[in-house]
Protein backbone atom coordinates (compact mmCIF):
# COMPACT_ATOMS: atom_id res chain seq x y z
CA UNK A 1 0.00 0.00 0.00
CA UNK A 2 1.20 3.39 -0.60
CA UNK A 3 1.85 5.15 2.41
CA UNK A 4 -0.02 7.10 4.25
CA UNK A 5 -2.77 5.83 2.10
CA UNK A 6 -6.13 4.60 3.96
CA UNK A 7 -8.91 2.31 3.00
CA UNK A 8 -11.94 1.84 5.27
CA UNK A 9 -13.99 -1.11 4.71
CA UNK A 10 -17.73 0.29 4.36
CA UNK A 11 -21.47 -1.72 4.72
CA UNK A 12 -25.16 -0.75 4.57
CA UNK A 13 -27.17 -1.66 7.06
CA UNK A 14 -30.53 -2.32 6.09
CA UNK A 15 -34.05 -2.29 7.61
CA UNK A 16 -37.46 -1.97 6.47
CA UNK A 17 -37.27 1.26 5.37
CA UNK A 18 -33.93 1.26 3.22
CA UNK A 19 -30.06 1.35 3.95
CA UNK A 20 -27.88 3.58 5.82
CA UNK A 21 -24.33 3.62 5.15
CA UNK A 22 -21.95 6.03 7.46
CA UNK A 23 -18.94 7.13 5.41
CA UNK A 24 -16.93 9.46 6.99
CA UNK A 25 -16.78 10.16 10.65
CA UNK A 26 -14.87 12.77 12.54
CA UNK A 27 -13.71 10.35 15.42
CA UNK A 28 -12.41 8.04 12.36
CA UNK A 29 -9.08 7.57 12.88
CA UNK A 30 -8.17 8.35 8.84
CA UNK A 31 -10.21 11.69 9.69
CA UNK A 32 -8.27 14.04 8.83
CA UNK A 33 -9.94 17.93 8.29
CA UNK A 34 -13.10 19.09 6.34
CA UNK A 35 -13.05 21.17 3.51
CA UNK A 36 -16.58 20.24 1.45
CA UNK A 37 -18.35 17.41 0.53
CA UNK A 38 -19.29 16.47 -3.59
CA UNK A 39 -20.61 14.52 -6.06
CA UNK A 40 -19.90 13.42 -9.50
CA UNK A 41 -20.24 10.98 -11.77
CA UNK A 42 -18.29 9.02 -14.18
CA UNK A 43 -20.49 7.30 -17.42
CA UNK A 44 -19.04 3.70 -18.33
CA UNK A 45 -15.76 3.15 -19.77
CA UNK A 46 -14.60 6.77 -19.35
CA UNK A 47 -11.44 7.10 -17.22
CA UNK A 48 -11.16 10.55 -15.53
CA UNK A 49 -7.33 10.94 -14.20
CA UNK A 50 -4.21 11.69 -13.80
CA UNK A 51 -4.33 14.60 -11.29
CA UNK A 52 -2.98 15.28 -7.72
CA UNK A 53 -3.42 17.76 -4.81
CA UNK A 54 -0.84 20.02 -3.27
CA UNK A 55 -2.23 20.70 -0.08
CA UNK A 56 -5.25 18.78 0.33
CA UNK A 57 -6.60 14.81 0.88
CA UNK A 58 -9.21 13.17 -0.98
CA UNK A 59 -11.23 10.86 0.71
CA UNK A 60 -13.29 9.01 -2.36
CA UNK A 61 -16.38 6.84 -1.83
CA UNK A 62 -18.68 5.17 -5.28
CA UNK A 63 -21.97 4.89 -3.79
CA UNK A 64 -23.78 3.45 -7.25
CA UNK A 65 -21.91 1.81 -10.03
CA UNK A 66 -18.35 0.50 -9.65
CA UNK A 67 -14.47 2.20 -9.85
CA UNK A 68 -11.04 1.39 -10.77
CA UNK A 69 -9.64 4.01 -8.84
CA UNK A 70 -5.79 3.98 -9.36
CA UNK A 71 -3.65 5.60 -7.25
CA UNK A 72 0.25 6.63 -7.89
CA UNK A 73 3.13 7.45 -5.28
CA UNK A 74 5.37 9.83 -7.08
CA UNK A 75 6.61 11.49 -3.80
CA UNK A 76 10.25 12.07 -3.78
CA UNK A 77 11.52 10.90 -0.44
CA UNK A 78 8.64 8.53 -0.30
CA UNK A 79 8.92 4.95 0.76
CA UNK A 80 6.57 3.59 -1.34
CA UNK A 81 7.90 5.67 -4.56
CA UNK A 82 6.96 4.30 -7.97
CA UNK A 83 4.17 2.18 -6.37
CA UNK A 84 0.54 1.76 -7.87
CA UNK A 85 -2.21 0.55 -5.73
CA UNK A 86 -5.53 -0.51 -7.69
CA UNK A 87 -9.15 -0.51 -5.47
CA UNK A 88 -12.02 -2.26 -7.15
CA UNK A 89 -15.01 0.17 -5.18
CA UNK A 90 -18.40 0.90 -5.32
CA UNK A 91 -22.02 -1.02 -4.98
CA UNK A 92 -20.21 -4.66 -4.66
CA UNK A 93 -16.98 -3.17 -2.15
CA UNK A 94 -18.43 -0.21 -0.63
CA UNK A 95 -15.16 1.30 0.58
CA UNK A 96 -14.04 5.09 1.05
CA UNK A 97 -10.07 5.88 0.18
CA UNK A 98 -8.24 8.37 1.79
CA UNK A 99 -5.79 9.85 -1.09
CA UNK A 100 -2.97 12.02 0.19
CA UNK A 101 -1.74 14.85 -0.87
CA UNK A 102 0.83 14.93 -3.75
CA UNK A 103 -0.37 11.22 -5.15
CA UNK A 104 -1.47 11.12 -8.33
CA UNK A 105 -4.99 9.57 -9.01
CA UNK A 106 -7.87 9.14 -11.25
CA UNK A 107 -10.39 6.44 -11.66
CA UNK A 108 -12.37 4.53 -14.47
CA UNK A 109 -16.05 3.34 -14.21
CA UNK A 110 -16.01 -0.30 -14.67
CA UNK A 111 -20.03 -0.61 -14.57
CA UNK A 112 -22.56 -0.73 -17.23
CA UNK A 113 -24.32 2.23 -15.58
CA UNK A 114 -22.95 5.49 -14.52
CA UNK A 115 -20.85 5.69 -11.27
CA UNK A 116 -22.09 8.17 -8.63
CA UNK A 117 -18.83 9.26 -6.62
CA UNK A 118 -18.44 11.47 -3.37
CA UNK A 119 -15.88 12.86 -2.58
CA UNK A 120 -14.88 14.85 0.64
CA UNK A 121 -11.62 16.88 0.38
CA UNK A 122 -9.70 18.22 3.24
CA UNK A 123 -10.11 21.45 1.85
CA UNK A 124 -12.43 23.61 -0.02
CA UNK A 125 -12.12 24.18 -3.71
CA UNK A 126 -10.47 27.27 -4.92
CA UNK A 127 -12.19 28.67 -7.56
CA UNK A 128 -9.65 31.37 -8.28
CA UNK A 129 -6.65 29.30 -7.50
CA UNK A 130 -7.76 25.23 -7.71
CA UNK A 131 -5.27 22.75 -6.31
CA UNK A 132 -5.02 20.37 -9.02
CA UNK A 133 -2.36 19.97 -11.24
CA UNK A 134 -3.48 17.03 -14.05
CA UNK A 135 -1.58 15.15 -17.10
CA UNK A 136 -3.02 13.24 -19.49
CA UNK A 137 -4.96 9.88 -18.61
CA UNK A 138 -2.54 7.80 -21.23
CA UNK A 139 0.47 10.10 -22.27
CA UNK A 140 2.79 10.02 -19.35
CA UNK A 141 5.09 8.67 -17.23
CA UNK A 142 3.09 6.62 -14.87
CA UNK A 143 3.76 2.59 -15.10
CA UNK A 144 -0.25 2.55 -15.35
CA UNK A 145 -2.24 1.20 -18.61
CA UNK A 146 -6.24 1.57 -18.17
CA UNK A 147 -7.18 -1.36 -20.46
CA UNK A 148 -9.03 -4.09 -18.95
CA UNK A 149 -7.00 -7.09 -17.73
CA UNK A 150 -8.37 -10.24 -19.33
CA UNK A 151 -7.35 -13.27 -19.11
Amino acid sequence: MIKDVVTKQLRYIPDERGRLMEILRNDDEMFVNFGQVYLTTTYPHVVKAWHYHKGQDDFIVCIKGMLKLVLYDNRDGSPTKGEVNEFFIGEFNPMLVRVPKMVFHGWKCVSEDEAIIINIPTEPYNRTKPDEFRIDPHVNDIPYKWERKDG
